[in-house]
Order: C-alpha cells, then sequence, then structure tokens
C-alpha cells in the first residue's frame, strides 16, 4: 500500500460521491492493528477528503464494517477500501440481497476500466446448467454504457432488468424462481422490444 494509491483511490471515491450525489464516504481499514499499511490508507483518505468540503469522511474498522454491514447497511453511503476488505464486504452485500448472481461490479484503473459480476464466486457447481442468474452480468454492462456516456442505453437495460425481478413471474433458481438463464433473459429482452 503506498499514499499515491490510496490518494487515487480516495480521489476516486470522493469523486463518485460528488456524480451520485453521495454524502459520506467511509475509508475501511484495520490500521488498529496493521499501523502502517493501514494508517497511511486510512489517512490519506481523511486528508483527500480535506478537498471535499460537501462531503463527510469517517472511517471503521473493517470487523465492525462486516457487522455493521449486516446490521445496518443503510447507514453506508460510499465505501472505500483497500482490495481485500472490499472483497468480503461485497459478498457480504450480495448474500444479503439474494446472492452473487445479482451484483454487477466495476474495476477502474488509469487507463482501462473492467465490467463484471461484483462477487468473485464463479458458479462451477452450475457450469452448463442454464441455471445461473444473469442478471450482475446485465447490470455490470449497463455500468460500462454509462462509463461509455450511453446513459439512455443503460437506463432501458437497467430499467427492463429491474421490472423483470419485480414482477417475479421470472426468477432464476437463487432467487426462489424455477426459470432458466435463458428465459430470464428473454424476458428482459421482451422488456426492452415492447
Amino acid at each position: 500500500m503506498t499514499r499515491f494509491k490510496s490518494e487515487r483511490i480516495a480521489k476516486f471515491a470522493f469523486d463518485f460521491a460528488l456524480k451520485n450525489n453521495r454524502k459520506v464516504v467511509t475509508a475501511i481499514h484495520k490500521a488498529n492493528i496493521m499501523k502502517l499499511g493501514d494508517g497511511l490508507f486510512r489517512q490519506t483518505v481523511k486528508d483527500v477528503g480535506q478537498t471535499y468540503p460537501g462531503i463527510q469522511v469517517n472511517d471503521l474498522i473493517v470487523d465492525n464494517a462486516s457487522m455493521q454491514a449486516v446490521a445496518h447497511p443503510q447507514q453506508f453511503d460510499v465505501l472505500v477500501t483497500p482490495n481485500l476488505y472490499g472483497s468480503i464486504l461485497s459478498n457480504i452485500g450480495a448474500a444479503l440481497i439474494g446472492g452473487p448472481g445479482l451484483v454487477p461490479g466495476a474495476n477502474f484503473g488509469r487507463e482501462y476500466a473492467v465490467f463484471e459480476p461484483g462477487c468473485r464466486h464463479v458458479g462451477l457447481d452450475i457450469k452448463g446448467q442454464n441455471t445461473a442468474n444473469p442478471t450482475a452480468m446485465i447490470l455490470s454492462a449497463t455500468m460500462m454504457l454509462r462509463h461509455l456516456g450511453l446513459n439512455d442505453e443503460a437506463d432501458k437495460i437497467s430499467k427492463a432488468t429491474y421490472d423483470v425481478i419485480a414482477e417475479g413471474n421470472v426468477r432464476t433458481k437463487d432467487i426462489g424462481g424455477t426459470s432458466t438463464t435463458t428465459e430470464f433473459t428473454e424476458a428482459i429482452l421482451s422488456k426492452l422490444n415492447a
């Protein structure tokens, strides 16, 4: 962990908060034990936060953040974490809302961005069975479209996806249904073509 990389991710978090009308950025760390690396990360996020006067900055130890994510997830606005803690918290979040098939993800570098499901569950246990929930992949694609400035297209696809889930007529097994991946995807396409 370096100051430069901590500043980069902190600036990204605060810029994200500004662009998305968020009010609080919370740095997740283990500075009580990992005083040098995580201490540097926590302090750097706080320092960067001083240059964003409209956004509050606070911090939580990852142990407490994990418990708070389960008990009171609504308290969080934007989380900024080192890689490991982000992976842990994203998987906790996925479990809370129905599983890894629902959470989109994005990784932003200086030159490139990668959009993929937000959880690291690869689904080998359902490989080739046409039962995977495609929501995470579809919503990751909408995040890519937004990144490319194609907001209207992203909004249409997101709305169609959320509408299919909300109606509840076509659901994959992980969210209480019996529909296949293909059936779920076709229901979204039908909404788009309506």
